[in-house]
């Protein structure tokens, strides 16, 4: 609180000694003010009330039966559009309103005109579910105002109901067009789909489920087939360990008097004929002749056969070369049952890892088949989804247009015979008789008020740029040092005298101020009566 009446005081000190500043900003800001008041014209606003009943006997009936359109929403949109630059244009522009016009052929002044007017008029709802609306407008010609106003009034009224033909007439339209132009997108989007199912037929339709489950039985059973192929190669190779370390021929007194007969000619590919001529006879009961088992399983009989025949004509040839007692003719003449057999057994298993080895390529082929037909389905899948999502659309968008066309048929009859909004004034345009705020006598007290504020504020404003220390206090505050003791100033008579007479002279020209304030602001409000 001391601190508080401390500072008070010290700006008060401030002002005193810079007061003949003060007086003189303020006199100063005081015409100035004046002046810029005087060029100031009184402003009266004009407003009117308009009420808008969407309340009709044919609303209720025709419910479900034709297409009704949102009144309250089509106000609102009129309520915005009614402050437009055409409408507002064709208002600066009338002669009844009273205008002057001399000035407007200059295209730019014109329109700042037009844009200032556009500003100045405020068109509002009275609230929600009302259905009311204010115009109004501020002008410093009162009967100018009124009139802007009722015209406005006017177009409003007029507006509604020439709108509301057009907006039938254009929806009208715009349904046909819109029917025409998905009629046509159903019909692409139709072509579209059923090229896209004869492009890809087989794979449209089968969910990607199918070919991931296909896939994973394809792969184990490749690899139960490589495994089988592993194992019969682990097992021809130790019957050709076997076949190694055996011997092919008797002792001569094992064979007793036949020893010398010719051996029949036998060829290691007979054992592996037999083992694929039988899988062919076991894949014919399951599969058909187109089956690709079947197929690959003829290719290596095919193929043992001619090997068979290659290999028996070289056993003959080296017969015909070596003699009989050569090493292909005792290779061929093997009399050990042991040798024999192992041969035998070598020969079924190298027919059956060729039969392993062509299964397992058919069936690494199909496995790496259905891997990049599964790889392709998700992406067939979307695109198969777009198509039918697209067309859904299309199709559900012209069911309803179709549908709506007759309701919209209906709503435009309903509005050719019965308007569905009726337009009342509730208050007809009217000017106010008093100005609006801010109007001449509040500006002029305002200035008033500004001046000595300014003069105030020039003072306090020296006292800040031109500090003075007044008191021991303050000066021990800003010295940081103790005050030992102060002056006291002593003025003779003429001294006092010459203070007294500036004092005089200081009350005389503020006290000259106010009255002169006070004379204006009551001449002001004199005029505005006027």
């Amino acid at each position: 609180m001391s601190t508080g009446l401390s500072q008070a005081k010290e700006l008060m000190r401030e002002v005193w000694r810079s007061r003949w500043l003060a007086v003189g900003v303020a006199w100063g800001a005081s015409v100035l003010l004046g002046l810029g008041v005087l060029t100031v014209k009184d402003r009266y606003e004009a407003s009117a009330r308009i009420y808008i009943d969407t309340q009709s006997v044919l609303k209720p009936l025709m419910v479900g039966l034709a297409f009704q359109p949102d009144i309250e929403q089509q106000l609102r949109m009129l309520g915005r559009t009614l402050i437009s630059r055409p409408n507002v244009e064709v208002l600066r522009a009338s002669s009844e309103i009273g205008w002057d016009n001399k000035d407007s052929e200059d295209p730019k002044k014109r329109e700042a005109e037009v844009e200032s007017l556009m500003k100045a008029i405020k068109m509002t709802p009275g609230g929600s579910g009302t259905n009311t609306y204010a115009i109004s407008y501020r002008d410093t010609d009162p009967q100018r105002a009124e009139r802007l106003v009722g015209q406005l009034v006017k177009m409003f009224v007029n507006s509604g109901a020439d709108n509301k033909r057009r907006d039938s007439q254009d929806a009208r339209k715009f349904i046909e067009e819109e029917i025409r132009e998905h009629e046509a997108k159903l019909v692409a989007s139709e072509n579209q789909l059923r090229d896209f199912k004869l492009k890809n037929f087989g794979v449209t339709g089968v969910s990607s489920q199918g070919y991931f489950a296909r896939m994973s039985a394809l792969s184990e059973e490749v690899d139960k087939l490589r495994l089988e192929y592993r194992a019969a190669e682990q097992s021809r190779d130790a019957l050709k360990r076997e076949l190694g370390s055996e011997a092919q021929q008797l002792p001569a007194q094992a064979l007793g008097g036949s020893a010398t007969a010719p051996a029949p000619l036998v060829s290691e590919y007979e054992a592996r004929l037999d083992t694929a001529r039988k899988q062919l006879d076991e894949l014919l009961r399951r599969y058909t002749d187109e089956h690709p088992d079947v197929v690959s399983t003829r290719r290596t009989i095919a193929q043992l056969e001619l090997q068979k025949r290659q290999d028996l004509d070289t056993q003959r040839r080296a017969l015909a070369a070596e003699g009989p007692k050569g090493p292909t003719a005792m290779a061929a003449a093997a009399t050990n049952p042991v040798y024999q057999k192992l041969r035998i057994s070598l020969a079924e298993a190298e027919a059956s890892v060729a039969s392993l080895r062509v299964r397992l390529g058919t069936q690494q082929a199909r496995l790496n088949e259905t891997r990049a037909l599964a790889s392709r389905t998700p992406q067939i899948e979307a695109e198969f989804s777009q198509l039918n999502r697209d067309y859904d659309i299309i199709r559900k968008n012209y069911e309803q247009l179709v549908s709506r066309r007759e309701s919209a048929s209906m709503g435009v009859k309903i509005d050719e015979s019965s308007p569905l909004a009726e337009f009342r004034i509730i208050d007809p345009p009217r000017a106010a008789p008093a100005p609006v705020f801010p109007n001449r006598l509040s500006l002029a007290v305002l200035a008033a008020v500004l001046a000595i504020a300014a003069g105030i504020g020039a003072a306090i404003l020296r006292g800040r740029l031109r500090p003075v220390v007044g008191t021991a206090k303050a000066l021990r505050e800003l010295s940081g040092r103790p005050v030992l003791g102060s002056v006291s100033l002593l003025m003779n008579p003429q001294a006092l005298r010459a203070q007294r007479a500036s004092a005089m002279s200081l009350a005389a020209a503020a006290g000259g101020l106010m009255l002169v304030q006070l004379a204006w602001v009551a001449w002001v409000a004199v005029q505005g009566k006027v």
